[in-house]
């Protein structure tokens, strides 16, 4: 079963120096048939503008993940991580019992345009974290690439949960296959681009959930990029 939430369904809040849509409930968008799927409980698509962005603030018992399309994000937090974030980099930090952090845009004159993901972790009161690890576009391209998993198998970063996440760049006519075990599922998101989710159309900002199924078939009809969940 595949049930695909449209890119112009989401929660929209244009706040000027904020352009964010929200595929699950978040803030001030709420929907109770949209509290997330399975594990993975918010996924934001944002455009800061240059020299803006969040101030400190906190977080506690989450596992964030961000993915970078557009740009670069500098991050700052309350575990004395400072780096900068850019297209190809995975930045998990794991909130834990509480931790602090900033992000703003680090260009003064270019937009960033990101992906903030949250997953609930396996348990609450984990202590909290910060990995970060480059991926290359030569990776990601016509595969689906590993950038995060719970045993940090083949260089991803590690999540607090049982989620596989992917990465990958298609061109045009590239076909991609990605197997569920039983009993798993699957949330596809698609940043650019277009294709095709065992035949249903996708374009970019369109999201699916996929359940009982034993098999993902991604067909790319434009240059494309998606992530992919594969979740407990």
């Amino acid at each position: 079963m595949i049930r695909v939430l449209r890119s112009g369904e989401r929660g929209r809040f244009d706040h000027g120096w904020l352009d964010t849509r929200h595929t699950f409930s978040f803030g001030d968008y709420y929907d109770p048939e949209r509290m997330g799927f399975r594990s993975l409980r918010v996924l934001n698509e944002d455009r800061v503008q240059p020299g803006q962005g969040f101030p400190t603030h906190s977080h506690r018992d989450m596992e964030i993940v961000t993915w970078v399309l557009e740009g670069s994000l500098e991050h700052r937090d309350s575990l004395g991580t400072g780096s900068v974030i850019r297209p190809g980099d995975t930045q998990r930090m794991s909130a834990g019992t509480g931790v602090t952090h900033s992000e703003f845009n680090h260009s003064p004159i270019e937009l960033l345009h990101f992906l903030q993901i949250w997953i609930l972790p396996e348990r609450r009161g984990l202590p909290p974290g910060y990995e970060q690890k480059s991926f290359s576009e030569e990776d990601r391209r016509g595969r689906l690439c590993l950038i995060g998993s719970h045993d940090g198998r083949k260089g991803s970063v590690t999540i607090r949960q049982d989620v596989d996440l992917h990465a990958a760049r298609l061109s045009p006519r590239d076909r991609v296959t990605l197997p569920l075990a039983r009993g798993r599922a699957a949330w596809v998101q698609i940043a650019r681009g277009q294709l095709a989710l065992d035949g249903e159309e996708l374009e970019a900002g369109d999201g699916a959930a996929v359940e009982d199924k034993s098999a993902l078939e991604l067909a790319a009809r434009a240059e494309s990029e998606l992530l992919v969940f594969d979740l407990a």
